[in-house]
C-alpha cells in the first residue's frame, strides 16, 4: 500500500525546516470529502471550504454525511460525519461519482466510505496519524485491519499530526481539529486565507469575537502545515461572476423564499430534516415582520398554520414524511374549506422512521393520495438550491389566488446542500395582498364557485356581510351542511376544476438535448444534475439520449404524450423503491413501479419504465450513465432479435 505519494511529506513527524516544491496539478472540477467521528466538527469544516470556494467564484456543491444513530459509537464505521464538497469551473449541479480527496479523522470513519464505493481509485487521503501507534493495542489491530482491507486501491495515504498539532492551540482536540484542516484544505486547493478568514468570522458570530479568533489561528496553523510538509496543490480555476451571488443551502433558501413571498407565520414541529428552516427563520423572520410558531407537535403545527390562513393570509408549516402522515387529517380539513395553505415536506428515508438522515423521494403518493376521499392539491417540486426559494414564492400565489393546499417537495440532499446562485432581486409583485376587510358583496357566498374556473371570492372572518360557520363536512355554496348527492358532486367538481384550469397555464416541460432519440429520461427534485450530467456524457459517447424534469406533479405539466412519442423509450429516474425485472416472483403483472413512472404511466397511458434506488445517498451520474448504455443496448438487441 502507497502510504506517501511523491508529492507529499507529510509522515506524523515534525514539520522539515525545508519546504516541500509544489507540484500543481489543474483539473476542471475536484470532489473532496472530510469525514470524522460524529461531533467533531467534519460538517462544519467541509460547508465552510464548499462556501469559500463558491465565494471564491468556484462552482459548488455540498452533500452532508450524517450518521443514522444520533450518538454512534466513536472510531466506528457507523460513526462516520461529514461532508462532500464537489469544486468546478464551471456551476456544479450534483455531488459526482467518487471521491478525489479524503480527509479523515480516523481509520474507521474512512473505512467506512471505502465501503460504499465512495473513493476513486487512487484517491489522495489525508488520514490521522495517531491511531497507528497509539498506546491501546487495539486500536493498532483495528488500524492494521483497515489498512489491509483498504489495499488494493492504490490510494495515496498521507499520515498528518491532526491532534498533536491541534494541541499547540488548545486543550481539547476535538474542538480544534475541523478548523486545522479547514486551514489544511486552504493551502492545497489555494484558497484566499483573507476569505477563509472572513467566513470563519461569519460561522462563529454568535460566539465570543475570542472563540472566533483561536478557529482562526487553528486554520492558519493547518496552512502553515500544508505549506511546509505537503507539495500537492490542485487547482480549480474560479471565474468570479459579474453579478452579485449568494450560497446557502436548500433549507435556508425556502426560508428566505417565505419571507420574499409575503408569508409571516411558520407553524411547525422539529423534524430532520426540515428543522433548520426553523433555525434560520428564528434568526431573520422578525425582520420582516414573521413569526416562528413551534407548537408541540406535528399536528398542532398544521392546525396553527391552517388558522393563521384562515384568517386572511397564508400561512406555511414545514415537515418531513412521519409529520405528512400526522397532518394528514388537518390536509383534508384545508382542502375542504378551500383554506389557503403552503405545506413544504423535505423527504427523507422511510417508511416509518426509517432513515431520518438520507434522501429519498418517497413522499409523492402519499402527498397526493394520503387524504381520505378526493383531496385535491397542487404539488411541486423543486430542482436546485435556487428554485427552492422561488417555489416558496410561487407556492404561496397559487395557494391564495386557487384557495387551495400547495406542497412543495424538496429533500434531504437539497435541505442541506450548499450551492451558490444568481442573488434574487425581491419583486413587489411576490407579496402577499393584504386581506380585503371591506363589506361582501350582496348575493356573495363563502363558496360561490364559479362554474367553469372552480373558484371562489374568499371571505376573511370579520368582514361585515360576511358571517357563515366553516365546517369540514360536505357543504354548499354557502357552507351550510347538506349530504344531498348533486350538491356533493359539484363540491367535488370544483374543488377539482380549478387544479385542470391552472394546469391550462403551465407550458410543456423543456427537453435537454435532441428533441427525438432512442431514451428519453424522466426525473423531478434534485436528481436533476446527475441526471443532466449523465445525458451529456451519453451524448458523448454517441448515444441518442434525452431528459425532461418535472416541476409540476399535480397537475401534471402538458404536452408529455407528445414528447413521449417521439422517443423509442422513455424511463424515470427516482430515488424510491420499485421492483426489479427478473428477481424472484417479479412479473409483469405484479411489479412495482418508481412514484412518478406510476403517475406517467395512468397518466399517458405510455408504457414508461423506471429506474429506482434507495440507496440513502443521492445518484450518482456515473451509475445514471450505465442504466443508460444497458437500455439502449437492451432494446438494440430486441430489435435484431425481432
Amino acid at each position: 500500500m502507497n502510504t506517501e505519494p511523491p508529492e507529499a511529506t507529510g509522515s506524523g513527524a515534525p514539520a522539515s525546516t525545508a519546504k516541500p516544491s509544489p507540484k500543481v496539478h489543474a483539473f476542471p472540477q475536484h470532489t473532496v470529502e472530510v469525514v470524522s467521528d460524529s461531533g467533531e466538527g467534519a460538517q462544519k469544516c467541509g460547508q465552510s471550504f464548499g462556501l469559500i470556494s463558491a465565494r471564491m467564484g468556484n462552482g459548488a456543491w455540498t452533500v452532508e454525511i450524517i450518521p443514522a444513530e444520533i450518538q454512534p459509537p466513536p472510531r466506528s464505521p457507523g460513526s462516520a460525519s461529514g461532508v462532500r464538497i464537489r469544486i468546478g469551473s464551471e456551476p456544479v449541479t450534483n455531488w459526482g461519482d467518487e471521491a478525489d480527496l479524503v480527509v479523515a479523522f480516523n481509520e474507521q470513519v474512512l473505512l467506512a466510505r471505502h465501503r460504499l464505493g465512495a473513493l476513486r481509485r487512487g484517491a489522495t487521503i489525508l488520514l490521522e496519524s495517531m491511531w497507528e501507534t497509539h498506546d491501546d493495542e487495539s486500536i493498532r489491530r483495528e488500524w492494521d485491519e483497515a489498512m489491509k482491507e483498504m489495499a488494493g486501491h492504490d490510494y495515496q495515504f498521507v499520515l498528518i499530526p491532526m491532534e498533536s498539532e491541534t494541541l499547540k492551540l488548545t486543550e481539547n482536540p476535538r474542538r480544534g481539529k475541523n478548523m486545522f484542516i479547514l486551514g489544511l484544505l486552504a493551502g492545497i486547493y489555494s484558497r484566499d486565507l483573507e476569505v477563509v478568514r472572513d467566513q470563519i468570522r461569519k460561522t462563529f458570530k454568535k460566539k465570543a469575537v475570542e472563540v472566533a479568533d483561536r478557529n482562526i489561528e487553528l486554520m492558519e496553523l493547518g496552512a502553515r502545515w500544508a505549506e511546509q510538509n505537503i507539495a500537492l496543490r490542485i487547482d480549480v480555476p474560479a471565474k468570479r461572476p459579474d453579478h452579485a451571488m449568494v450560497v446557502m443551502n436548500g433549507n435556508q433558501a425556502i426560508g428566505m423564499g417565505a419571507m420574499a413571498s409575503g408569508m409571516d407565520m411558520c407553524a411547525m414541529y422539529p423534524i430532520t430534516p426540515a428543522t433548520s428552516v426553523s433555525h434560520y427563520l428564528s434568526d431573520v423572520f422578525e425582520e420582516s415582520g414573521g413569526i416562528v410558531h413551534q407548537a408541540e407537535d406535528e399536528i398542532a403545527a398544521i392546525g396553527v398554520a391552517i388558522g393563521a390562513s384562515y384568517a386572511g393570509k397564508v400561512a406555511f408549516t414545514v415537515t418531513s414524511g412521519p409529520g405528512i402522515a400526522l397532518k394528514t387529517e388537518f390536509i383534508g380539513l384545508a382542502v375542504m374549506t378551500e383554506t389557503p395553505l403552503v405545506i413544504v415536506d423535505v423527504q427523507r428515508g422511510g417508511p416509518s422512521t426509517g432513515l431520518p438522515t438520507k434522501v429519498e423521494q418517497s413522499d409523492l403518493l402519499a402527498v397526493l393520495f394520503g387524504q381520505p376521499g378526493d383531496a385535491p392539491k397542487v404539488v411541486m417540486a423543486p430542482s436546485t438550491i435556487e428554485e427552492c426559494f422561488h417555489c416558496v414564492v410561487s407556492a404561496r400565489q397559487i395557494a391564495e389566488s386557487l384557495r387551495a393546499v400547495v406542497v412543495v417537495l424538496t429533500d434531504a440532499n437539497l435541505a442541506t446542500g450548499v450551492q451558490p446562485f444568481p442573488r434574487p432581486k425581491l419583486d413587489p409583485r411576490w407579496q402577499a395582498h393584504l386581506p380585503d376587510l371591506g363589506p361582501v358583496a350582496d348575493g356573495q357566498e363563502p363558496f360561490g364557485w364559479d362554474e367553469k374556473l372552480g373558484l371562489s371570492k374568499r371571505i376573511v372572518p370579520g368582514q361585515p356581510g360576511g358571517m357563515h360557520t366553516t365546517t369540514g363536512l360536505a357543504h354548499d355554496e354557502g357552507s351550510r351542511v347538506t349530504y344531498a348527492p348533486d350538491v356533493n358532486q359539484r363540491a367535488n367538481t370544483m374543488r377539482s376544476r380549478k387544479l385542470a384550469v391552472f394546469q391550462q397555464t403551465l407550458k410543456p416541460p423543456p427537453v435537454y438535448g435532441a428533441d427525438e432519440g432512442d431514451l428519453l429520461v424522466v426525473g423531478w427534485g434534485s436528481t436533476l444534475g446527475a441526471i443532466q450530467e449523465a445525458v451529456d456524457r451519453a451524448r458523448a459517447e454517441g448515444l441518442a439520449v434525452s431528459s425532461t424534469h418535472l416541476t409540476f406533479l399535480s397537475p401534471m405539466e402538458p404536452g408529455l404524450p407528445e414528447i413521449f412519442k417521439r422517443f423509442r423509450q422513455v424511463m424515470t429516474v427516482e430515488i424510491n423503491y420499485s421492483d426489479t425485472p427478473g428477481d424472484p416472483f417479479i412479473t409483469p403483472d405484479n411489479r412495482r413501479f418508481g412514484q412518478l413512472c406510476w403517475l406517467l404511466r395512468a397518466q399517458t397511458l405510455v408504457d414508461v419504465d423506471c429506474w429506482t434506488r434507495v440507496p440513502g445517498e443521492p445518484l450518482k451520474p456515473g451509475r445514471i450513465l450505465e442504466v443508460m448504455r444497458e437500455k439502449v443496448a437492451g432494446a438494440a438487441t430486441r430489435k435484431d432479435q425481432a
